[in-house]
């Protein structure tokens, strides 16, 4: 029987990724305006942004709220690279976290070129942004760039009720967890005309709390982004994790970047300079590692 939990986090996320072309020539075009950056040197001097800081000294990093594992509760993978892309620019790293917006569009305007009516936002930098063509061409007032992860979707299955997964047929007449309002769950419940609908529990806020289904036993099969899987499941040898057989899936994944305000063309070098320096010295796999997440680099 199908449950609807709601992650609107999650079902932007999904929005943004059935759009996504992540071949290595979006990842060029995700840094227009600012190609250059990727041969600036961050040992170079002047790598330290003197212009476009809303506060001197420090960098204001725009996070998502319950984003697991990325950040839940001032902890997860965002968190510990803000803190580093600060370091490596020499400034000191100040949070400022956020609820999503209804789509992606606000969530630019709240915490990257506007602020929030409110009074929170903007950042100096908005961490977890798709790095998506149709996303840059409707938002000119961002630049797009430093992608540092590939996200998939993914199923994780127990290797006892399900010892292989050639096709999705094959978990016909499982219990299967996958998060309702996401893209995960979008695809499972129209895959094959809707042939699974009836077994799928889709109560769940996000993929994390459906593999937490998978580790207590309640379903054979959980369904999500890999990050979200692999940092519940990974580490035990009872259950395997293998890319989701669904043909409208997005094959390659989608990368996820970071956002500046347009125009900030000395902190947007600095940014891509540093996360070059992160991902080239390995300490963006690191922090990955420390998750449990297999980092996938773009």
């Amino acid at each position: 029987m199908i449950t609807h939990g709601v992650s609107r986090r999650r079902c932007l996320q999904g929005l943004g990724a059935a759009a996504l072309v992540s071949s290595a020539s979006l990842v060029v075009r995700a840094a227009e305006g600012v190609a250059a950056a990727t041969s600036v040197s961050p040992t170079l001097p002047g790598n330290t942004p003197t212009a476009g800081l809303l506060r001197p000294g420090s960098l204001l990093v725009g996070l998502y709220n319950d984003m697991p594992p990325f950040h839940t509760a001032g902890q997860g993978i965002d968190v510990e690279i803000a803190q580093a892309l600060a370091a490596e620019l020499g400034l000191k790293p100040v949070l400022m976290p956020f609820a999503a917006g209804e789509n992606m569009q606000d969530d630019l305007r709240n915490m990257v070129w506007k602020g929030h009516y409110l009074g929170y936002g903007p950042a100096d930098v908005l961490l977890h942004v798709p790095v998506e063509r149709a996303l840059m061409d409707s938002a000119p007032q961002v630049s797009i760039l430093g992608p540092y992860y590939r996200e998939h979707l993914v199923a994780a299955r127990n290797l006892e009720k399900l010892p292989t997964f050639d096709t999705l047929a094959s978990i016909k007449g499982l219990p299967v967890a996958v998060a309702g309002q996401t893209l995960a769950g979008w695809l499972m419940i129209g895959a094959d005309g809707g042939a699974y609908r009836d077994q799928l529990l889709t109560k769940w806020s996000d993929g994390t709390e459906a593999a937490r289904a998978l580790l207590q036993g309640d379903v054979a099969v959980a369904v999500g982004m890999s990050s979200e899987i692999e940092a519940v499941v990974r580490s035990d040898p009872r259950f395997a994790i293998a890319p989701l057989p669904v043909p409208r899936a997005p094959r390659d994944g989608w990368a996820i970047g970071v956002a500046v305000k347009s125009g900030s063309t000395e902190l947007a070098r600095s940014l891509q300079a540093g996360m070059n320096t992160l991902k080239a010295d390995g300490r963006i796999a690191a922090i990955f590692a420390r998750h449990a997440v297999s980092w996938r680099p773009v």
